[in-house]
């Protein structure tokens, strides 16, 4: 058995202690957030990427090659980037065929909101481009 003096400071945790575990969870959420955000990027530009292959695979007309592009980069970022994080994230596709060899643009602007409040939200645009091969 303990004898007094030993027990008396049984189960003391110091204010110092309480500070620093707040603090690394803190940082561990912050941390983790940006790493989120970094993947977000990384979704969205691989988004904008295939949308604006895809738009150069397609043949037919400006407006079906800028639907491709659409609904393929919509088709990654639900593959890749569901849930609340995606939700404000805006594909737009358009065709410059003012040239000889049409090429494809693909556009988005998004917003991730942050998870704790000193966290600021991160909006960043992205743009990708994509000239159509022609067939030999």
């Amino acid at each position: 058995m303990r004898g007094p003096e030993v027990c008396g400071q049984c189960g003391f945790t110091t204010i110092q202690f309480v500070f620093a575990t707040g603090v690394a969870l803190l940082f561990l959420v912050f941390t983790s957030n940006f790493i989120v955000f970094q993947y977000g990027r990384g979704v969205v530009r691989a988004a904008l990427d295939e949308g604006a292959r895809a738009g150069t695979l397609s043949a037919g007309s400006n407006a079906e090659r800028e639907s491709a592009c659409h609904e393929r980069a919509a088709a990654v970022l639900d593959d890749l980037l569901g849930g609340p994080i995606g939700r404000e994230v805006v594909v737009s596709c358009a065709v410059d065929g003012t040239g000889p060899i049409p090429v494809v643009e693909a556009r988005a602007r998004a917003t991730f909101r942050s998870w704790i409040e000193p966290v600021p939200d991160w909006t960043f645009s992205a743009t990708a481009y994509a000239i159509a091969e022609e067939e030999p």
